[in-house]
């Protein structure tokens, strides 16, 4: 494992623990605020915070098996264990949403007064608090490894200060203002949230998963990088993934027919040594070809380079 991975393999474990050790004190601050008010807006936060938690050990769990070097039965590395582990979460988010639907409906139709709004708004406040610091060092973290898990595990802690928001006003609004249907319908707005968050989070992952190709802009600049050398005189066949942290192209490049193996050897090594200097990590497959041949069809068979004016 090099210097680059090392440092992100650090950053986002200490991302993990920081979103663990956050969930483990919201959850017992909220289990003591939910038994104090009987709120099902406070019941909604502390089931979202209990499977953050959850979600939290599987994304400690997703970076840790990603950080695994490449092996034998896994020569493309484990970079997808951080696209599993969001999906995980994900499953959890929208479990969480379905049981704070149900809790809600059953309060609307039922009725219940909440009890002790101060010690929620309280409870409240300090999530809101920690949750600030922490989305703070994982946007640091995200920034600097662009991490999926991570990514998905920010999702969830966004949504946690619009959730406390929304429990400090049901209780406002029940205790104070007399609006007793206020708690459940916040608690369905909270379940609401939670789905839609659950749905977008689910994009990012299924594209890992699948082997999305890059950005329209990031294949444009690679092959921007490309169409800088003299040498090269095509290129075809261009595909890209990301898997994790790593990305991984592979395409055909026309040379010269007259160059010999060990030329085109060199010339080889020569534009996957510019192309790291752009793309710093990015793996590489190269497969030469005598100018003026292509076997694929289709997209496959587009030429990429713009042409040159002799």
């Amino acid at each position: 494992m090099n210097m680059i991975q090392q440092s992100r393999s650090a950053l986002t474990r200490s991302a993990a623990f920081a979103s663990i050790v956050v969930a483990i004190l919201l959850v017992s601050a909220k289990t003591w605020a939910t038994w104090r008010t009987g709120s099902t807006a406070m019941l909604g936060s502390l089931a979202d915070s209990t499977l953050d938690l959850i979600a939290s050990l599987v994304t400690l769990v997703g970076v840790w098996v990603a950080a695994t070097p490449a092996d034998e039965e896994h020569r493309f590395g484990h970079g997808k264990a951080e696209a599993l582990a969001a999906m995980v979460q994900v499953m959890l988010i929208a479990i969480s949403a379905s049981g704070i639907a149900f809790r809600a409906i059953e309060r609307l139709l039922g009725g219940a007064e909440t009890q002790a709004a101060a010690e929620g708004i309280g409870v409240s406040l300090f999530a809101i608090v920690a949750t600030f610091a922490l989305l703070a060092w994982q946007k640091f973290v995200i920034a600097r490894t662009g991490s999926i898990a991570i990514k998905t595990d920010n999702v969830h802690y966004q949504s946690d200060l619009l959730l406390n928001l929304a429990v400090i006003a049901a209780l406002a609004l029940d205790q104070y203002a007399g609006f007793s249907k206020a708690d459940p319908l916040f608690g369905l707005g909270i379940a609401a949230w939670l789905a839609w968050g659950a749905w977008r989070a689910t994009s990012e992952a299924v594209d890992h998963l699948m082997d999305k190709e890059w950005p329209e802009e990031k294949r444009e600049a690679f092959v921007e990088v490309l169409s800088r050398h003299p040498d090269i005189r095509g290129v075809h066949d261009l595909r890209t993934r990301t898997s994790g942290a790593d990305d991984f192209v592979q395409f055909h490049m026309a040379v010269d027919p007259k160059l010999t193996i060990a030329q085109a050897h060199d010339l080889m090594d020569e534009v996957e040594a510019r192309l790291a200097r752009e793309f710093p990590g990015v793996e590489v497959l190269i497969h030469p070809d005598p100018e003026g041949l292509i076997n694929e069809v289709g997209v496959a068979a587009e030429e990429l380079l713009p042409e040159r004016s002799d």
